[in-house]
């Protein structure tokens, strides 16, 4: 009888707006700095090391391919992985510059 009498006596209209939005808030912002803010700083690195691919430079491709470009195109570069083979290779698939 007692808890009922105390669960009615309750004297307020419950948590404010800011203590029901504030642990929303602070969960979006610990997931914005650990983990968008750092992929979006991999892709702008990743778009610019594409935007510089030049030929005669040594490049390993996300496959694990390593060679030498021989032309770069507008989508696709053509890397030289032996003597006398080339294979066409989609920019995005670089994965990194070998010597930067």
């Amino acid at each position: 009888m007692l808890s009922v009498a105390w669960a009615q006596s309750g004297g307020g209209a419950g948590p404010s707006l800011l203590e029901l939005v504030f642990p929303l808030l602070l969960v979006f912002g610990i997931i914005y700095f650990l983990i968008i803010r750092p992929q979006q700083k991999r892709q702008r690195e990743h778009a610019a090391l594409i935007a510089g691919l030049k030929q005669k430079d040594k490049v390993v491709t996300q496959g694990g391919l390593i060679g030498e470009i021989r032309h770069v195109g507008e989508q696709d570069v053509t890397v030289r992985i032996s003597d006398g083979v080339d294979v066409r290779i989609v920019k995005t698939m670089i994965a990194s510059v070998q010597g930067r």
